[in-house]
């Protein structure tokens, strides 16, 4: 009966757990992988246990070579889609235009397109231009489909403002420029920061539309796509724990920057409420 009672009360948090553990099992066997040494290039099972493929991650240079290229195209696909995302938001939240329920519509579009059928129109459309496939042609078509994701998430965010914020900060004698400094991006900055991380790691990761528009430029995808043909080597394990692992590093520190700003809250209500003291 105790044990019954035990399960009835805690097994949704048991099932969120198998889940979580299933969704991290493949996390799990490729960072058990960066620690092998394969007997062939064709094998994948655990054959022994070494460091030396973390001591050597670019022993193959063209992978290192790839993954640079990779975070370069992410990390200007990131900050163009990021302010566009961003100042496409604010519009369709705070202000009301003719055609703004029909942009929502097309915001989907991309997120709702098959890969497959943008990576072909992509592709079309700068052959019928006349512009040569390669680095430019990648960050294009990331940014196309990394803005609507940056649309949703700070839309998300700002629907959940409270504008008399704003209002109270106007009150108070601050001007647009002023108020938007001190109330409304640091109030917007974790979904914009929540954006950019999303936006960078799908371009990161993304293979299908970077194959079609890639010409001779080859990404980090692309090499392992290449390289699974006659052999993955090791440190490609290495590269996706990292990655890994530098995403949940800056997840554990902004969600611990939240909390110290919780509780530095809560620490200056009381503060803030308890009456001077009188002094003679």
């Amino acid at each position: 009966m105790r044990i019954s009672r035990w399960l009835a009360d805690r097994w949704v948090m048991i099932v969120a757990l198998l889940v979580l553990g299933y969704l991290a099992l493949p996390i799990l066997v490729v960072a058990g992988l960066s620690f092998n040494r394969p007997s062939s290039r064709l094998s994948y099972d655990f054959n022994e246990f070494t460091l030396d493929n973390w001591r050597q991650p670019c022993a193959t240079s063209d992978m290192c070579d790839a993954v640079v290229r990779s975070v370069q195209i992410g990390f200007i696909a990131t900050v163009v889609a990021t302010v566009l995302g961003t100042l496409m938001a604010f519009a369709l939240v705070r202000h009301r235009f003719r055609g703004r329920s029909g942009i929502n519509v097309l915001i989907f579009l991309p997120m709702a397109t098959p890969e497959l059928v943008m990576g072909t129109s992509l592709l079309a459309l700068f052959v019928s231009a006349g512009v040569p496939q390669g680095f430019w042609t990648i960050v294009i078509a990331h940014v196309m489909f990394c803005v609507s994701f940056v649309v949703v998430t700070v839309k998300a965010r700002l629907a959940g403002m409270d504008r008399r914020l704003e209002e109270a900060a106007m009150d108070l004698y601050a001007n647009e420029w002023q108020t938007f400094r001190r109330i409304t991006l640091p109030l917007v900055l974790p979904g914009i920061v929540a954006a950019a991380l999303l936006a960078f790691s799908l371009s990161f990761d993304d293979f299908i539309i970077t194959n079609f528009n890639a010409g001779t430029t080859v990404t980090f995808p692309m090499y392992v796509w290449g390289a699974a043909q006659r052999g993955i080597p090791p440190q490609v394990n290495v590269i996706g724990t990292a990655m890994f692992a530098i995403a949940l590093l800056l997840v554990g520190l902004s969600s611990l920057r939240g909390r110290q700003a919780r509780r530095a809250n809560l620490l200056a209500g009381p503060a803030q409420a308890r009456p001077a003291r009188r002094t003679s």
